[in-house]
């Protein structure tokens, strides 16, 4: 299972950022021009002030990162299943039954090597989730190029905020989810998201759903980018719709944080 301490929970106005964007708004589905005008921005950027207003409404762009715990805290926090406290009762009972009756202790150890094996897989479980987290954070790319003022400024991909238009070439790692304004013969590995192993083709016209479709799928949103993908091919302008916790990557950050311990 995963530790809920690897990502604290979204903030209760992210969940509600995320759920509004979920169900109303669609991007793809509406002309750049449009997506420019609720984004308040235009095909030369944001201004510096206008980002800086915006970094401090929305946070940065990043996965929630929470404070690591040490694998003592951990292989202790085992010990509070209600399983293993059955059994460490049990362990007692029969030592001080052995002892009365002068037999070997040997149920005592092993109920006591069950509960420090199932202690010690439990803490390689949550490390395995951990590093899970981490990889989704290198993920990202470290610096973006940004139309800031009308000028292409380059600066941390942190610091982005929905509204700033960013410049996407061949080899880029996309910095946060976007809706394209341009796009030149581009192409973008997403097989993070989509499981596809090849490079989708790019386009900045909106998309239209199929006739007894009310929505366009993730691997479908040709006028897309999303944090995580590689552009492979080509190059390309996208106006950022989501950032940090707000975007697929961050759902998906999210979902592993919130998922809960099942019985077997």
């Amino acid at each position: 299972y995963v530790c809920p301490y690897l990502i604290p929970p979204m903030e209760e106005f992210q969940r509600e950022v995320y759920k509004y964007m979920e169900e109303n708004y669609r991007p793809y589905l509406e002309e750049y021009e449009t997506v420019l005008e609720k984004a308040g921005s235009s095909p030369q950027g944001i201004t510096e002030e206008e980002a800086a207003a915006r970094l401090g409404k929305y946070g940065p762009n990043k996965l929630v990162e929470a404070k690591k715990r040490s694998n003592i805290l951990r292989f202790f926090d085992q010990m509070k299943d209600p399983m293993i406290i059955i059994l460490l009762v049990a362990a007692a009972l029969s030592f001080f039954t052995s002892l009365y009756q002068n037999e070997s202790p040997a149920d005592v150890f092993i109920i006591l090597f069950v509960v420090i094996l199932n202690s010690i897989l439990g803490v390689v479980q949550e490390s395995k989730a951990e590093e899970a987290i981490e990889a989704l954070k290198k993920m990202t790319a470290a610096r973006s190029k940004v139309l800031r003022n009308g000028e292409i400024v380059s600066l941390e991909s942190d610091r982005l905020v929905p509204g700033d238009v960013i410049i996407l070439e061949a080899g880029d790692s996309v910095p946060a989810d976007g809706r394209l304004i341009e796009a030149a013969s581009m192409k973008i590995e997403e097989s993070a998201l989509t499981g596809e192993s090849v490079p989708v083709t790019k386009q900045a016209e909106a998309l239209v759903p199929g006739r007894d479709a009310k929505d366009v799928p993730l691997g479908d949103r040709r006028n897309m980018v999303y944090m995580g993908s590689t552009v492979v091919y080509g190059r390309g302008k996208a106006v950022v719709t989501g950032t940090g916790m707000t975007t697929e990557m961050g759902k998906i950050a999210d979902a592993i944080s919130q998922a809960e311990e099942e019985l077997t």
